[in-house]
Parts: C-alpha cells; sequence; structure tokens
C-alpha cells in the first residue's frame, strides 16, 4: 500500500486545515493532571509530522514519536528541530512495540487505531502499549467511529481544489474496511504534479475495541467525543479512550 510517501510534503498543509491540534493537546494534558500522570516520559505512537508531538513534549522531561513512514518522520524531525525539541524518532509499527522502557502518557491520535485491519494486529498493539506503559501513566488514542467509517466515508466521493493543491478522494466498503484512494495535483511553478495514495481504515464497534483494550489488561478510564467533554452517541465520528493498566 502506498501510503504516506510524496503525501507526507502537503500533509500539513491540508491537516492543519481541520485538526485543532492545539485543543486536543490541552486536552490531552489536563487529562494528565486530573489522573496524577507524571510528566516525566511521553510517547506519542503513529505520530505522522509530529504535531501532536510538537505540543505535548515541552510538558515533558524526555519523549518518544513512533511512525511507520520514514517520509513523515523526516518531517517531524524537521519541525522538532526547529522547535529546539529533543525528541527520540524511531520508524516502527505500532502492533510491534520494542522500545524497551515505559512511559507516563502514551498517545495514539488522529484515527491511526483504524489503519489495523485485523484484531490480530490490533491485540498486538494494545499489547505493545500495555508492556510500554508505566502503572500510572495513561495512554490516550481515539478512532474513527463505525458510524463515520460506514456512513460518512464509505463509498463516497470528496474533492479539494485551491491555487496549490487539488485532490480527489473516492471511498469503496467492503466488509468494513474502507478503501481510500487519493489522486493528488500539486502546483509547481507554471505546471501541475500527480501522485496518488491509497489509504485503508477499519470500522470498529465499540464493544470490540473495549473487549480487547480488557483481555490486553486496560482498564477504561473515560471515552470523550473528539476530545470534548460530550458522551458519545451513535452519531459521534471521533471515539477519544483514557486508559490505564488494571491494578
Amino acid at each position: 500500500m502506498n501510503c504516506y510517501r510524496k503525501f507526507a510534503h502537503i500533509y500539513d498543509d491540508l491537516i492543519n486545515k481541520d485538526i485543532d491540534y492545539h485543543t486536543w493537546s490541552l486536552k490531552i494534558l489536563n487529562l494528565c493532571r486530573t489522573f496524577n500522570v507524571n510528566f516525566q516520559n511521553y510517547l506519542d505512537l503513529a505520530c505522522g509530522t509530529g504535531n501532536m508531538t510538537e505540543k505535548i513534549a515541552p510538558y515533558f522531561q524526555n519523549s518518544w514519536a513512533v511512525d511507520l513512514s520514514s517520509e513523515m518522520l523526516c518531517k517531524a524531525d524537521e519541525k522538532l528541530r526547529n522547535k529546539r525539541l529533543k525528541t527520540n524518532l524511531i520508524c516502527e509499527d505500532i502492533s510491534n512495540l520494542k522500545l524497551n522502557r515505559q512511559f507516563d502518557l502514551v498517545t495514539c491520535c488522529l484515527d491511526s487505531t483504524n489503519y489495523l485491519l485485523k484484531e490480530e494486529s490490533l491485540r498486538n498493539y494494545f499489547k505493545g502499549v500495555f508492556n510500554h506503559l508505566n502503572p500510572s501513566g495513561i495512554f490516550v488514542f481515539d478512532i474513527n467511529s463505525y458510524y463515520k467509517i460506514t456512513n460518512i466515508l464509505g463509498d463516497n466521493i470528496y474533492t479539494y481544489d485551491d491555487e496549490e493543491i487539488t485532490y480527489i478522494w473516492e471511498n469503496y466498503l467492503e466488509d468494513e474496511i474502507v478503501d481510500m484512494y487519493l489522486t493528488f495535483f500539486i502546483k509547481h511553478q507554471d505546471m501541475y504534479k500527480r501522485f496518488d495514495e491509497h489509504h485503508r481504515e477499519r470500522a470498529y464497534r465499540c464493544h470490540t475495541i473495549e473487549q480487547i483494550l480488557k483481555s490486553c489488561g486496560l482498564n477504561i478510564l473515560g471515552k470523550l467525543d473528539n476530545y470534548q467533554n460530550k458522551n458519545i452517541t451513535d452519531i459521534s465520528e471521533r471515539i477519544v479512550y483514557i486508559v490505564k493498566k488494571y491494578k
């Protein structure tokens, strides 16, 4: 699957128009204070270009960030260096974590969990988090809801156009997996360059997520609607989980 390669170079231009990382990070930091988390070691999983890492790392003494895309990590490295943030960047699959240390806060934001298409991969991911989470630490992650993937993303076409970037986003839903085919046209001098991306996400029902979390020794402290203090509904699009190890 061709995923997050050339896209890394325009990712921030697109995502920052839709995602309020500032508000999300403030909520996560407040959760840390609510649950008496030590601001010592922080791990950001599927960090992408480091947008969440950049916001949260300054509050911790040490920080690590993991992503499977070396191209995204290069962008993250540039961004974090410009902010003079010393962060350990690691190219690794989040369903096969082997960092040999534990963390007080682990995050995995922007529906990266949905990219794990098999329950076995999801289970390995949660087991990895369990192994890397301090007993008093918390794990905060979000998913695109079953409703969003099956009713909003699935079998729909979206387009975007401005003076610099144009894209066509075509989705096909089958067996709870949405295949997303994106065609980009990027302006370069007096011409446009084309590249294509293919992304896949699985729609997980909450009871599946929660059953696997419990089987991996992780206790759900709370659930939020899109990083806000709102209860989850049948039409919530982004569901945020706050979990920690069972005592």
